[in-house]
Formats: C-alpha cells, sequence, structure tokens
C-alpha cells in the first residue's frame, strides 16, 4: 500500500503526524543500505532447509487497492490498518535459482530486491546464494501495486527455492514487517503497508485485511466481467512529503470519523454482496467508500476531478467504479461490451490504459530446469 511515499525522500526527513487535537507525534524517516533494520518477529527459523536445483518461477498478479480501513492503526514503523482490494491480471515474474554463493540480480529497482533477500536470508538461515531475475507490470506508481506484487512474487519464489520452509503467511508477515522503498541516494527505508496487496496477490479474489496484516477474508468475484483500467491526467504529487502530508495528516482525521461505518459497511453490505456475486451493490458500497475517510483525502488529493471522472463513469451505468490506492487510476469493472466501455470512456475524455479481468486464482508457481 502507498508504495510511492519513498520516492521524494531524500537521507533523512523529520515528518509531524496528527490525528487529532491531542494525537501529534513526530517520524524520523531514516535511510539505510539493503539489508539493515532487518525484522523478522513471529517467524521461526526453519530447523532444515533442502534447496533444489531447478529454477522457480513465480507469476503473481496484481492488486487494485480500494481503501484503508483506518491509517490511524498503521505507519512506516507498524505495518496494518486494514483494508479493502483485488487481485487482477496484470503480471509480476520473478525467477529464482539457488547457487553456491553471491546475489546476482536483473531488475531495474535493485535494493529491493537485496533488502528483501537478506530478510529471507536471516528468517530461513540459508547462507547460499540467488540467481533472480524479476519482471513487473511496468504500471509504477499510479496505484497499481507493483512493488508489492514483486515483493510477494520474490518471496515465494525464495521460498520454493529453498524447499518451502514457510507459509503463504509467513511470506506476506516477513513482507509487512520489512516492506521498504528505495531513496532518491541509492538506499531503502521503511514504508506504509496494509498486507492487502501479498493477500489479493496471493490468493486472488477480493481481500479484506484487519490490522496487523491479519487475513479476515477473501472470496472470488466478478468471474466473468471484465476490468479497465483509467489513468486520468494530474500534475498533483504522490510521492514524497506532500504524500506523507496527506497520507498521514488530513486522512488520519477523516478516518477517526469514518472507521466504525467503514468497518460496518464491510461487515454488513460488502461481505454479504461478495457471497451473492452482486457486482452493482459491490460498486454502490465501494463509491460510498471513495467519499468517507482516508479515501476521501486520497481522491481530493487529486482535485476534484477525479470525483467528475468517476460520477460520469456511474451515471453512465457502469456497475463498480473506484479510485486505486493513492491515485489517480480508476478501476471499473463491468459486464457492459468493450465497445460500449471504449465510448463511455472517450465521451469523458480518457482512455483505456488496461484491459484485464479478477484473477480468482492467486500467484502460480512453476519450476523447471
Amino acid at each position: 500500500m502507498h508504495s510511492d511515499v519513498m520516492k521524494g525522500f531524500a537521507r533523512m526527513t523529520v515528518m509531524k503526524i496528527r490525528g487529532g487535537d491531542l494525537d501529534l507525534v513526530e517520524y524520523e524517516f531514516l535511510s539505510f543500505p539493503p539489508g539493515e533494520q532487518i525484522r523478522t518477529p513471529e517467524i521461526e527459523c526453519p530447523k532444515e532447509i533442502h534447496p533444489v536445483s531447478r529454477t522457480v518461477t513465480v507469476r503473481a498478479p496484481a492488486r487494485i487497492h480500494l481503501t484503508v480501513l483506518d491509517m490511524n492503526r498503521f505507519s512506516p514503523s507498524r505495518p496494518g490498518g486494514g483494508g479493502v482490494g483485488f487481485a487482477i491480471q496484470l503480471f509480476c515474474t520473478v525467477d529464482v535459482r539457488c547457487q553456491e554463493q553471491g546475489l546476482s540480480i536483473d531488475y531495474n529497482r535493485p535494493a529491493i530486491i537485496r533488502h528483501f533477500v537478506e530478510v529471507f536470508r536471516r528468517a530461513s538461515g540459508y547462507r547460499g546464494g540467488f540467481a533472480i531475475r524479476a519482471t513487473d507490470h511496468q504500471y509504477q506508481h499510479v496505484g497499481l501495486g507493483s512493488t508489492s506484487t514483486v515483493m510477494i512474487a520474490l518471496a515465494n519464489a525464495l521460498n520454493t527455492a529453498v524447499g518451502s520452509p514457510f507459509s503463504p503467511d509467513q511470506l506476506r508477515k516477513m513482507i509487512g514487517y520489512n516492506y521498504v522503498e528505495e531513496t532518491v541516494d541509492g538506499n531503502v527505508a521503511f514504508g506504509f503497508e496494509t498486507g492487502v496487496g501479498p493477500a489479493a496477490s496471493t490468493y486472488g479474489g477480493m481481500a479484506i485485511m484487519g490490522d496487523d496484516l491479519t487475513l479476515v477474508y477473501h472470496h472470488p468475484f466478478a468471474s466473468g466481467k471484465d476490468v479497465y483500467v483509467v489513468i486520468p491526467p494530474s500534475d498533483i504529487s504522490s510521492a514524497g512529503t506532500k504524500e506523507f502530508d496527506l497520507l498521514m495528516n488530513k486522512a488520519r482525521v477523516l478516518d477517526y470519523r469514518d472507521r466504525e461505518l467503514k468497518a460496518y459497511l464491510i461487515m454488513m453490505d460488502l461481505i454479504p454482496a461478495l457471497e451473492r456475486g452482486d457486482l452493482r451493490r459491490m460498486g454502490d458500497i465501494i463509491w460510498e467508500f471513495d467519499f468517507r475517510g482516508s479515501k476521501r483525502a486520497e481522491v481530493e488529493h487529486h482535485s476534484f476531478a477525479i470525483y467528475h471522472y468517476m460520477s460520469r463513469l456511474r451515471e453512465a451505468g457502469l456497475e463498480f467504479v473506484g479510485m486505486s490506492s493513492v491515485g489517480p487510476s480508476i478501476a471499473i469493472i463491468t459486464g457492459r461490451p468493450r465497445a460500449k466501455v471504449e465510448e463511455i470512456v472517450r465521451g469523458i475524455g480518457l482512455s483505456i490504459a488496461v484491459r484485464s479481468a479478477v484473477d480468482n486464482e492467486g500467484l502460480k508457481i512453476t519450476l523447471h530446469d
């Protein structure tokens, strides 16, 4: 979640987080070299590991992050906060092969790969080397979760390569405790993580998270429907200090007000709609979320034009419309014909960036020579 927040940060930044009149804390962001400040609580080191001799390939679906439940419950030092999101058929792939020693990385963001490899080595006790190649979906920092998707693919590939000592949930938590982004000086710094992306990518379908990376519920949905992503123009920064101020100040205040309502809507309306397969009702609830709590702060960050675009899409009869993460990407789920959707989107001055579908299967692991 919110993987862009560290992009504009230099080596050290002190930010103030205000959630209310009596809630003001200061957080000092310190970047550090990959492989330092490793956290592996609640993850027991396996007694033995059994590396495989083959190359492991993991293909993981990207995610649409619809809302955080309560931004007062997470920070760069504490993953959590809850949230809702779903997996789409837009994929990141990681290949891993064990080798005697050393680490080779073929990816344009090597710092985050290098850091998690050291996290995994610490947790597993593996002392050998890895050859790693990663390919993401090429839609970075527009709300489609490129970082979290690559990381969950990497975690599962490393795990399979050393004999699968960890469960999927342990891998999700390993990422959450150690979620980092690269900084402008080539180091890394802890970022914000709800756990929605890794959960949706792992299991597919819609994932609903509670606090502390707890997977509360997941369910397949929207089978046979299309997912379209449109990316409205926005010259508003979604990186660095501006995004931090948005997320951890205005958004926290709004979540103090609306978190109980959002939790109620999830329990009493969204989950029953998922069970029934009622896409239109799900869309109504997500539309309500777009005006509530932290999601309202995220949408308004890009100006009210985003609300205008989404309102026009809903008025045209598209069943499910919502902004992903801090945007500006808007996700549409519909059973309408593609030609009709293209006509609607063109009519409001936008174009379709991605045509896909909900991924209800989750990540896939294969081994080959």
